[in-house]
């Protein structure tokens, strides 16, 4: 659906937007720019914000180098591995790298990042949970203008419906209107990162690790009702359940019970630890 003209009429808003223009005789993808702008300022943002976690901007980057194509690999393998019948991978490997047609499940891009970030910080002893706590502002960053790529390309929306904010996609058979659902993903991920920004500069954080935990626990809740309106899911084998929405329920359950068990017991943020005098003996627990 790629010319589709797209219009919310609700809004009284009608575009018709290239999914790809030319430029100096190349093909740009505008889904790979909302991607490459969401990255761009997603590393800004946590270097500049990286001092307040007791991190430094090199931390940042000495992982970020590894995370985003270790990332993308995850992404792709993710969808493979999920749509690998329908997808036309049996049998066909040569398809397995071309990502320029489609293919990359936001999922697993979160989980192959957050697993080499764990790495490289294990290997530059960085600490962790408070690296965590700063990269899951990029990765609000990155969702919510990455869902963008989606709206250029006319895909990942929902099934049909009336709602206020349906989306219209026009072509010459016809009109049909669905949940935008890219825009509710785009717009709960922007929630989320104000939220969390906020809640943060008010000194709120209590423990290295509580933010990534929130984290987890609002994208997770959004995920799941709003991966049920997706027309496109991939399943569980031959079962009913959409992956995303079960992967999404599990891991907000997850960090709900954590924060509970964590939150009632006393910690110090590794940042004021480090600020304490040598001959402190403070015992409290850290994560």
């Amino acid at each position: 659906m790629e010319q589709a003209i797209i219009s919310f009429p609700s809004l009284g808003l009608e575009m018709n937007p290239p999914a790809v223009i030319s430029l100096f005789g190349l093909d740009i993808h505008l889904y790979g720019v909302a991607i490459a702008l969401g990255f761009l300022l997603a590393v800004l943002y946590c270097a500049r914000r990286a001092p307040e976690f007791g991190l430094e901007p090199d931390n940042v980057y000495d992982v970020i180098i590894w995370a985003l194509p270790i990332g993308v690999i995850g992404a792709r393998a993710y969808y493979i591995i999920f749509n690998y019948e329908a997808g036309g991978f049996a049998g066909h490997p040569e398809n397995w790298i071309k990502v320029w047609n489609g293919g990359l499940a936001i999922y697993g891009g979160i989980i192959a990042s957050v697993l080499t970030a764990v790495a490289v910080c294990k290997i530059k002893k960085i600490r962790i949970p408070a690296f965590l706590d700063l990269g899951c502002f990029g990765l609000l960053i990155g969702q919510l203008m990455g869902r963008w790529g989606n709206f250029f390309n006319r895909e990942a929306f929902g099934s049909e419906t009336t709602a206020f904010l349906r989306m219209g996609l026009t072509t010459a058979k016809g009109t049909i209107y669905v949940h935008p659902t890219f825009l509710y993903e785009s717009l709960w991920n922007l929630a989320g990162l104000l939220i969390l920004h906020f809640w943060t500069k008010k000194g709120k954080r209590k423990f290295d690790g509580q933010i990534f935990l929130l984290y987890v626990l609002w994208y997770g809740v959004g995920r799941f009702f709003i991966e049920g309106l997706r027309s496109d899911s991939l399943y569980l084998g031959g079962t009913g359940i959409r992956v995303s929405q079960l992967l999404a329920a599990v891991s907000a359950a997850a960090a709900l019970i954590l924060l509970i068990m964590l939150g009632r017991k006393p910690h110090t943020l590794w940042k004021d630890r480090e600020l304490s005098s040598p001959d402190d003996t403070d015992t409290t627990e850290h994560i």
